[in-house]
């Protein structure tokens, strides 16, 4: 049947794509609001809000939330993200319109309760402690605040201690009243789900929602580069190498995603072939390409002891500049097949579903059909995919490493290999 759209008076988005197979609904609510928006004396106050919204309402309760959904098997749950936030809901197909309730109810009427606040303050602190001491997880918000230094595109959604302890449930109501209206939502269900049905049900509790939010968008990113060392007495180190990246909309983003499959999306990847089979200089590495709607970051992750750091870095930035000289058309057609395949794998799922139809709606304004993005995918060539490497590895680069890094190259070093021709970096490597 497709994807079904309407908007509602007040401008809110209503999405639906019914799934014949399934007899579960994945529904919720997507706002264009994320850690991006938050002003400088509100770090980490849109995660903090994704964890007070289940904390009470006017009508319900933090234990009549969870048990009412649970009452009926559904799950519920939120998330925040850089530049969006979630509130979702799975249940079965009789169970719709409840789902519904509580998610608005969320979303009007929360109460943000001074002791409930407390508590969810004291837990995220434990996750921020959790954060630092998993290297693994915190050398990526190293990463992007190297990146994007001093913006707030770049900093840890989390917070910091202080900035989280300082919040107030008057700060958390006055950045849901700037940040969330009903230009900046949409709402979406995939599975067992009828667009009208849904579309009365989503009117009857948000219709009402304020049409605008009050606050303006963004600023501008600006990717930076730079270096981040920390010296940490492990096993292991993690490293991150970037560059700057594409943003949804440009022409290169498709491109860049493929190029990072080619160069470390699987067991046979050029990276994960050439570092780990053939030489054995880590346990892990791959590649990846994140994008915004502004910009993006394309890295590659590698981690590995402290005795094979020196030769490991080397050889990725080998690898690197080698994409920029020949691009097989092989690896081209695996690349594409793989990221065809998750495309539609994640149809399977109502939940990737309906994720995907919120996130494409934000992005472009209209869902994608499939076959357009398979279009997309058909017309990148090997020669686009050179010239991409060739311009996006002479970006200035983006280091972030913590573990026993005091054998990895220095910044410059490392600059300098990938500005010059791939002769340089092999002398390094030697």
């Amino acid at each position: 049947m497709g994807v079904e759209v309407s908007r509602l008076s007040n401008g809110l988005t209503v999405a639906t794509e019914t799934i014949p197979s399934i007899e579960t609904v994945a529904l919720g609510v997507w706002v264009k609001s994320g850690a991006r928006n938050e002003r400088d004396d509100e770090h980490g106050i849109a995660h903090l809000l994704e964890h007070m919204a289940f904390k009470g309402t006017g009508q319900r309760s933090a234990w009549d939330i969870a048990s009412q959904i649970e009452d009926v098997g559904g799950e519920i749950n939120a998330a925040t993200s850089v530049e969006t936030t979630a509130f979702f809901a799975r249940v079965l197909a009789d169970d719709v319109p409840l789902a519904v309730d509580i998610l608005s109810d969320i979303l009007t009427d929360s109460r943000f309760d001074p002791g409930e606040l407390e508590r969810e303050q004291h837990v995220i602190l434990q996750e921020i402690g959790a954060a630092y001491d998993t290297p693994d997880d915190i050398v990526f918000d190293r990463f992007t605040e190297t990146a994007f230094r001093h913006q707030t595109i770049g900093r840890s959604i989390l917070g910091t201690p202080e900035t989280v302890k300082s919040f107030t449930s008057a700060q958390l109501r006055s950045y849901m009243d700037r940040q969330y209206g009903a230009d900046r939502m949409v709402v979406v269900a995939a599975g067992a789900v009828r667009h009208d049905e849904f579309l009365r049900q989503v009117e009857s509790r948000l219709g009402g929602f304020r049409p605008k939010a009050e606050s303006v968008l963004p600023q501008y990113a600006n990717y930076v580069g730079g270096d981040y060392r920390e010296d940490r007495g492990l096993m292991d180190a993690q490293i991150l190498l970037g560059f700057e990246g594409r943003a949804y909309h440009v022409r290169d983003f498709y491109a860049s995603q493929l190029l990072s499959m080619v160069l470390g999306g699987g067991m046979s990847s050029r990276l994960f072939q050439e570092v780990r089979e053939k030489r054995g200089l880590c346990y892990s590495v791959y590649a990846f390409h994140w994008g915004f709607s502004d910009t993006g970051v394309f890295g590659v992750h590698a981690a590995t002891g402290k005795e094979d750091i020196a030769r490991l870095v080397p050889v990725i930035l080998d690898e690197l500049q080698r994409a920029g000289e020949n691009i097989l058309p092989e690896e081209l057609n695996r690349a594409r097949a793989q990221y065809r395949a998750g495309l539609l794998m994640s149809q399977e799922s109502a939940a990737s579903r309906a994720s995907q139809i919120a996130r494409q709606l934000m992005l472009y304004g209209r869902p994608i059909p499939m076959q357009e993005l398979v279009e997309r995918l058909s017309a990148i060539t090997t020669e686009r995919l050179r010239d991409l490497a060739e311009r996006l590895f002479a970006t200035k680069p983006t280091v972030a490493a913590i573990g026993p890094v005091g054998a990895l190259p220095a910044f410059e070093t490392i600059r300098e290999s990938l500005a010059g021709p791939t002769p340089s970096v092999r002398r390094l490597a030697g």
